[in-house]
């Protein structure tokens, strides 16, 4: 029996277990993800199956890749801005989603493609792309949530900093601010315990290929570093956008 249909009869009878004890954990720690969960795992099934058949096209030119970029910032976007919606209905919240995550992830992809810091080809392009865009979306919805649950939760500050003159941007960044940098607590701890703790999937891969422990370790570098650029920028364009929007009434924010 090969590796591969080893593998795969073992997906098969685990994976469903796995499923089972996220489900059973989140219903005794009443985290209200149990549907959430068997959803996403179904989801992520069938989106891969189609996307391995997609993506063998995409890697096929470089316009092919830029493409299939697109997709996903609009597939980030609208995921990101469902996520911050649930917290508070705050007008124009697609723009802003699509904004910090597009603004930061172009930038962050443009400073490592064109210098050639990463080979300027389809193959590297996009999962580049897909790891820098995934990263901002999480910054931009986790940032997004928390800013939000914390302007509801103090809007009586908000309200007394409007009271001693300050513009609502001001008052909002003053109150609700702070909270936004606890979105790049995961990229933060990811980064400083790589080799320790985690062994990333673009070291191992890069490694498995047959490079050097010297490239591999080189190019994580860059995806680390990148990610933490990207998800920094994406939270202060989330952060200064809610704060010029034109909030509800704090008080019917969920927390």
């Amino acid at each position: 029996m090969s590796s591969d249909t080893g593998l795969g009869i073992a997906a098969v009878v685990v994976l469903p277990l796995l499923i089972a004890i996220a489900v059973v954990s989140s219903r005794f720690a009443s985290l209200r993800h149990d549907k959430g969960i068997v959803t996403a795992a179904l989801r992520a099934v069938v989106q891969l199956a189609v996307v391995g058949l997609v993506v063998g096209f995409a890697l096929q030119s470089t316009l092919g890749a830029l493409a299939f970029i697109a997709v996903m910032l609009s597939v980030a976007t609208i995921t990101s801005a469902r996520r911050v919606r649930s917290t508070a209905l705050v007008p124009g919240q697609y723009a802003f989603s699509a904004v910090s995550i597009g603004c930061a992830a172009i930038v962050v992809l443009l400073l490592l493609v064109l210098p050639g810091v990463v080979p300027r080809n389809p193959e590297t392009l996009l999962p580049m792309g897909g790891i820098i865009i995934g990263g901002a979306m999480n910054a931009t919805t986790l940032a997004g949530r928390r800013l939000l649950s914390e302007y509801g939760g103090r809007f009586g500050e908000y309200e007394a900093g409007l009271s001693i003159g300050l513009m609502p941007p001001d008052a909002f960044k003053l109150v609700a601010g702070p909270t936004a940098g606890d979105a790049l607590l995961p990229a933060l701890d990811q980064t400083r315990t790589v080799g320790l703790v985690t062994l990333p999937g673009a070291f191992v891969g890069m490694v498995l290929g047959g490079a050097s422990p010297t490239a591999a370790a080189a190019l994580q570098l860059v995806v680390l570093i990148g990610l933490i650029a990207a998800e920094s920028m994406a939270i202060l364009m989330m952060t200064e956008l809610l704060a010029r929007a034109s909030l509800p009434d704090g008080r019917t924010v969920s927390s």
